[in-house]
């Protein structure tokens, strides 16, 4: 886990608005030299920051930066800490290899991952100070059969807390994607730890795209958003700290209620509810009506044989078109 030192996070908050700044203007506000501003413009590249250097007008970042800020983020959020850093390489993996270490709704955030993942360890890219990346310890005292359909619980969280701060068109994906106009926007990775009838720790990830630059959304494989499409300006920590609060509050409904609590609000979100889809299973194809969840996260689906249950795991749900 790094932390930027101060002259980078000095930089960066000259930096962070997008526009050009000259060295003589960055030295005079920096009581620095002109090669400590190149070494440390060096530095920033090295941590993914495109940064242009044009003679006669300065330097600028691509795009504009909004920080994290970690008092920013406690005061809005309350509640138990909330710990932020620079680079990181998995906000989830450094979570899980110190599980005694939290207290419930304990957060992680960072500016960038190195090594993030998604379902079925597939990649997640994450471009400094581009997204919300954030991972949340939450314990069940009843066992990890209590956690049954906790992902889907959570997706239900982040869009509605999206949706108070504004945000439209989102829907859900089974098990744990948000999308944004039909293209992914967010995910949701939750990992446990647990013996059987005894307590289990979860680490819950949650990925959001905030402003993807050109570069890394053409890199990607598949369609995606971010909420920088939209005419809806909320500064980031408190998206953040919104963001935060639903999911403690989630949690603690979900342990009260489980899944049952979520269901009228997953079904309005689901995107592809009663339409044709098909399930991809290993090296086999199932095509039929996906008719939505049961009480216990499984995903439905109706095809010539009847309605067919699928629990999570190595299945890919997609349209079929």
């Amino acid at each position: 886990m790094k932390q930027l030192n101060s002259r980078q996070q000095a930089l960066l908050a000259v930096l962070a608005d997008g526009a050009f700044h000259s060295g003589e203007q960055i030295g005079a506000e920096l009581g620095i030299s002109r090669a400590a501003i190149s070494q440390q413009i060096k530095s920033l590249r090295l941590l993914g920051l495109e940064i242009f250097s044009i003679t006669g007008k300065g330097y600028r970042l691509n795009t504009p930066l909004d920080l994290l800020n970690t008092e920013t983020l406690q005061h809005l959020a309350a509640g138990t800490p909330i710990h932020t850093c620079a680079v990181i390489d998995s906000t989830n993996q450094y979570m899980m290899a110190q599980l005694e270490r939290w207290q419930k709704g304990e957060c992680l955030l960072a500016e960038s991952q190195t090594a993030g993942r998604g379902r079925r360890g597939r990649q997640w890219h994450s471009p400094f100070g581009s997204q919300f990346i954030m991972s949340m310890y939450w314990r069940l005292d009843d066992g990890p059969s209590a956690a049954m359909g906790l992902s889907l619980a959570i997706g239900v969280a982040v869009v509605q807390a999206l949706e108070s701060a504004g945000y439209r068109n989102l829907s859900l994906k089974w098990p744990n994607d948000i999308y944004m106009a039909r293209r992914k926007l967010a995910g949701i990775l939750v990992e446990m730890s647990a013996a059987v009838g005894g307590i289990c720790h979860l680490v819950i990830g949650v990925g959001v795209n905030l402003n993807l630059p050109d570069a890394v959304i053409a890199q990607l494989d598949q369609p995606c958003a971010h909420l920088a499409e939209q005419p809806v300006v909320v500064e980031r920590n408190q998206l953040s700290a919104t963001i935060i609060r639903a999911l403690r509050n989630a949690l603690t409904l979900f342990e009260q209620q489980g899944l049952t609590a979520f269901l009228t609000e997953w079904n309005r979100l689901d995107i592809f509810m009663q339409q044709p889809v098909k399930v991809l299973l290993g090296n086999q194809i199932i095509h039929g009506i996906y008719c939505g969840i049961d009480g216990q996260g499984n995903m439905l689906l109706q095809d010539q044989d009847g309605m067919h249950k699928f629990v999570g795991g190595e299945i890919s749900l997609r349209a079929d078109i």
